[in-house]
């Protein structure tokens, strides 16, 4: 897949090029430092499964990243809650490529921020920016087009050539959908641990069902024995013999059926 670099444009500085300090809780809109605060549990939750997601998500030639400054201007500086941008180095400037997609969670008071950073990431050349609405349980998508927001379809996914797999719109918001997206993503991409895992189950799977095969046999033979003899074992022996699944001690019991004159002696305890 062709890789997407930043707008090509001599006047702005590069997509790293730093106007605030990074690793602090500052970014730069419009010329002026802003300090971003820390997040009470809704938020800060949200942001840790919102990253966990889109990783999981991301396609093969990407990567995720959380809190990741991008210079969007010569006065802008501003960091996305999670960012998926190409794995290849820009061919320009062999740094980092900007990112392709952003997403940022909001309240009903961070909409507007939001909107200015939105306007800020795609005017340098993201493709696409989300806002994740927790308290309306809703996620938005910014049209250039229409410059506003709008809403995507709960029951939805967001496709992207970005993304390995479509994003599920209602674990974007839902804590308890996450986790269930985040596995089927990773068995959908064939994640090899998964991978491993399955194909050990299907390798006990046959090993149990030979075992179960050979012991189903035997009982079968026993009861076939019992009935030449015309030995009736009684429901309570014929239940113990029905439920083993031990394969010597059936060859055993077997045996026994030929020339024991009592069931009791042929399940007699060894």
């Amino acid at each position: 897949m062709p890789s997407v670099a930043s707008r090509v444009d001599s006047d702005l500085p590069g997509i790293d090029d730093r106007l605030v300090e990074p690793d602090t809780r500052y970014e730069m809109y419009d010329g002026e430092l802003v300090y971003v605060s820390p997040a009470d549990p809704p938020h800060g939750e949200h942001h840790l499964q919102l990253a966990a997601l889109i990783e999981a998500h991301t396609g093969f030639e990407f990567e995720a990243a959380a809190d990741l400054l991008t210079r969007t201007s010569r006065v802008d500086d501003v960091a996305p809650d999670v960012s998926v941008y190409p794995d290849a180095p820009d061919p320009r400037t062999g740094g980092r490529q900007l990112e392709q997609l952003a997403f940022e969670i909001i309240s009903t008071q961070s909409l507007g921020r939001a909107t200015t950073k939105a306007v800020k990431l795609t005017a340098r050349g993201v493709r696409r920016v989300f806002a994740i609405d927790v308290e309306r349980s809703r996620v938005l998508e910014w049209s250039t087009d229409r410059d506003t927001w709008h809403e995507l379809d709960a029951a939805g996914h967001i496709a992207d050539p970005a993304l390995e797999v479509p994003l599920p719109i209602e674990a974007m918001v839902h804590a308890a959908k996450a986790d269930d997206a985040v596995a089927r993503a990773l068995v959908a991409r064939h994640n090899p641990v998964i991978e491993a895992v399955r194909a050990e189950d299907r390798a006990a799977g046959k090993a149990e069902g030979k075992i179960e095969g050979k012991a189903e046999g035997k009982i079968e033979a026993l009861i076939a024995i019992l009935a030449a003899r015309d030995t009736d074992p009684g429901s309570a022996a014929r239940e113990r013999i029905l439920r083993e699944r031990d394969p010597q001690r059936l060859d055993r019991w077997i045996v026994r059926a030929a020339t024991a004159a009592t069931i009791a002696e042929i399940l007699a305890v060894e």
